[in-house]
């Protein structure tokens, strides 16, 4: 099993430990929100790396349709590859069955130098489920988790309703992110109602949907 093939390239040279960021999503389909919100990340915590990791059978997502996995991953690789501090996973992709996260870090832990430190990159309004996911208390151990926030956010609300005394585990920071009112709902509706994504997401990206017809309106059967 592989990392990326950027971070597979720093093991190889036996660069050692590292600070990885780790981007989960199902990125159906990546957009700018996204990439801001890695590469603050990248700045803030002092990343080496961000690896955008696209889900592959998504627990979270059971109840609704989300595009193939395959074309998820191709989009996540054309908005990236511009960024040298960007890298994109097919663990969880090419992993049968439904994703953990746990699963996950667990892997990557065997997989890294011995000392790597990873932050797990997330939006403010995902931790609350997050502490209720597979494992969750193993997780924060394995991990540190970023919680990206919108400018204003107020978080005394997301506190109450995770913990009766309103504090957060340690191994959970919060930081302030622009630009994260972009959403890929927002992005499958516009597409499916035939209206335009421009500077919302990556002109490749953008470009892929249209020629692999992704998100277009489901024709009834009439």
């Amino acid at each position: 099993m592989k990392i990326s093939p950027m971070v597979d390239a720093a093991i190889e040279r036996g660069d050692g430990p590292m600070r990885l960021g780790i981007m989960g999503g199902t990125f159906d389909p990546i957009h700018f929100g996204h990439l801001i919100c890695a590469e603050q990340a990248r700045e803030q915590f002092g990343l080496d790396h961000v690896v955008f990791m696209p889900t592959g059978n998504p627990v979270f997502k059971q109840d609704r349709h989300v595009s193939d996995a395959e074309d998820r991953y191709q989009m996540a690789v054309l908005a990236t590859r511009n960024n040298p501090y960007f890298d994109v996973s097919r663990m969880e992709i090419d992993r049968e069955g439904k994703t953990y996260t746990y699963d996950t870090l667990l892997a990557l832990r065997e997989l890294a130098p011995q000392g790597t430190e990873f932050f797990f990159i997330t939006g403010a309004d995902a931790i609350g489920s997050v502490l209720k996911w597979k494992n969750a208390d193993e997780m924060l151990e394995l991990a540190h988790f970023v919680a990206a926030t919108r400018p204003g956010y107020d978080l005394s609300h997301l506190r109450d309703s995770i913990l009766e005394n309103g504090e957060l585990p340690d191994s959970v920071t919060f930081f302030e992110v622009p630009g994260l009112a972009i959403s890929s709902t927002d992005l499958r509706r516009r597409v499916s109602e035939g209206r335009s994504i421009a500077y919302m997401t990556q002109l490749s990206v953008a470009n892929y949907i249209r020629e692999h017809g992704l998100y277009a309106p489901v024709e009834s059967e009439e």
